[in-house]
């Protein structure tokens, strides 16, 4: 089955870059996303690595980069003035309906990375839920709930475990891809699949 596991966090810039590729990646490959939320202050910090925003000179290139990768894709860009955030809450969303995920990830990273939105606030998260399909009250009970925190944990110690050291980590198999930039490979890795599957 060609499927890529999309591991990433709300308040990483480049996942939001990647994420806006995976549905024309899925209609030409016909590849399934696997949408995997984590923390991933605890995988910097389980791997060493540290964000770049951090680091001056790399924060000011950083700014740069995202505005070309966005006009390269013709996607909406915007740095969030609210950043950094912790996006724990918004991530949880994601994880209430597992059909729905994309759509939930997909409208919380527009809101942040977009809309310039504050998505720790329970009104910014219940237009998520809306827009991601589902049931706002009902998303914002479930995330309070042990089983869907435990999933996220779940989720970014499964990341770490396989070598994740910062987002978007990507996975076609055992194969690990980390960037925005490195979409091309996921393709190629989805076609090698496809074509040992012939």
């Amino acid at each position: 089955m060609k499927r890529v596991e999309f591991f990433f966090d709300l308040s990483s810039p480049y996942s939001y870059i990647a994420a806006t590729q995976l549905p024309a990646l899925v209609e030409r490959t016909g590849a399934e996303v696997a949408w995997r939320p984590m923390v991933l202050f605890a995988v910097f910090k389980s791997s060493g690595n540290d964000m770049p925003a951090r680091v001056p000179h790399k924060a000011r290139w950083m700014g740069q980069d995202l505005q070309r990768w966005a006009d390269h894709y013709g996607i909406p860009w915007k740095m969030s003035s609210h950043f950094p955030l912790n996006t724990v809450k918004a991530m949880r969303l994601i994880l209430v309906d597992d059909a729905k995920a994309g759509a939930v990830a997909l409208a919380a990273f527009r809101a942040m990375w977009a809309e310039d939105r504050d998505i720790t606030q329970e009104a910014e998260l219940r237009r998520i839920a809306e827009l991601g399909g589902l049931d706002p009250t009902t998303a914002l009970q479930k995330i309070e709930e042990p089983a869907i925190k435990d999933r996220l944990r779940a989720n970014t110690d499964e990341a770490i475990t396989r070598g994740a050291f910062g987002a978007p980590t990507m996975l076609v198999g055992d194969e690990l891809f980390w960037g925005n930039d490195r979409l091309q490979f996921v393709e190629q890795a989805l076609e090698r699949i496809a074509l040992r599957a012939k």
